[in-house]
């Protein structure tokens, strides 16, 4: 089915068409570059896997429940219109939510992949070339994976948030080359894989656990060179063009925590934009997860060298300057173990599963 006749409010025009700006850059150094950036690199070749094979796709979905989502979760959750649902009703709103949620994921993997392939052109540095090479093919692969979730499991679909247009649109307009980095592999994979991990960790549902579960092993690797390559270029900067750095990092994230407030949801159930606001400004399970949203990219964008005193008060303002101190090295070790135990586990079960069915076969021949 066309994905035009899955979205649950117009999306408007098919295609968005943003101005490209910069130069692209081409470098005749073909046997230099950092160890730890060809590291990456090396890395990155050797964990590509294929989204048709790894996740297992006959898992079944209940569009009504996709992710077991908890009643509390929701932010109309207590109100005087929760009390007016139906049970039905209620399934539609958690299949709308997970919808809306994954939508947004959909998305954004899929201006990763433009913003990635940016880098490839804009870049000035080999190494940075060929590991952004390989995130361009990472984030196709994710876009091809949720995009399958939502139209074969979830059955609709969300426009994009315009929060997050905004943010892509501000990343992929500014002509410096190290902005896409800025925009995309610290804010906007920042906050994915905070809420992709989220969702990964309550989830008691097997196959968005295992799309989550891998896709943020590709990530985890994205993050790490946006850090990389961000710290040795920022140490060049002049104070000023810090500061100018950092008041995009300021609107960028205030885009961002705006985005995850699922007001679209409420609105297609008929409440009100203020009202629905209001709802979402109110709930303390939203609060938190915003909160946590930032885990992230607060130590993220402190690692790369932008501290300055205003971007600490936004931090302070938002409610999240103690994320400052979260060890980023262990949230992304931690996001590789999980996937790979994920994998062992399935493996374990599937050769568990073969062997009983080889002794099933021989007991059967036996006289």
């Amino acid at each position: 089915m066309p994905t035009f006749d899955l979205y649950a409010t117009d999306p408007g025009d098919p295609h968005w068409q943003v101005p490209a700006t910069g130069a692209a850059r081409f470098s005749w150094e073909y046997d230099d570059g950092r160890d730890r950036l060809l590291a990456l690199y090396q890395k990155g070749k050797d964990k590509q896997w294929d989204g048709q094979k790894r996740i297992d796709w006959e898992l079944e979905v209940d569009p009504a429940d996709p992710l077991g989502t908890p009643d509390e979760s929701m932010s109309l959750y207590g109100t005087k219109h929760w009390a007016k649902l139906t049970e039905k009703d209620k399934g539609e709103l958690r299949q709308h939510y997970a919808s809306w949620q994954f939508s947004q994921f959909l998305h954004g993997e899929q201006g990763a992949m433009v913003c990635a392939a940016r880098i490839v052109e804009s870049v000035p540095d080999l190494d940075a070339k060929f590991y952004s090479a390989t995130q361009v093919m990472d984030e196709a692969r994710h876009a091809e994976i949720y995009g399958r979730f939502l139209h074969e499991k979830i059955g609709m679909l969300y426009p994009i948030n315009d929060n997050l247009q905004s943010l892509l649109g501000d990343t992929l307009r500014d002509s410096r080359w190290d902005m896409p980095y800025l925009g995309m592999q610290v804010l906007i994979e920042g906050l994915a894989l905070a809420a992709f991990g989220m969702i990964r960790d309550t989830t008691d549902k097997p196959l968005p656990k295992q799309i989550l579960a891998y896709v943020m092993q590709d990530e985890a690797r994205h993050v790490a060179f946006g850090r990389m390559a961000l710290r040795d270029y920022y140490k060049q900067l002049s104070d000023a063009e810090l500061r100018e750095r950092e008041e995009f990092v300021i609107e960028g994230c205030w885009l961002m925590r705006d985005r995850l407030r699922g007001v679209e949801v409420l609105e297609n159930f008929g409440i009100p934009t203020a009202e629905a606001e209001e709802y979402s400004e109110q709930s303390e399970f939203l609060a938190l997860f915003r909160q946590l949203l930032f885990s992230r990219i607060v130590p993220c964008v402190k690692d790369i060298g932008l501290w300055g005193k205003r971007l600490q008060q936004a931090y302070v303002d938002m409610g999240v300057f103690e994320m400052g101190d979260s060890n980023l090295d262990l949230l992304m070790a931690q996001d590789e173990e999980i996937a790979e135990k994920l994998d062992a586990e399935r493996f374990a079960a599937e050769e568990h599963d073969r062997v009983a069915e080889v002794q099933e076969a021989i007991d059967r021949g036996t006289p």
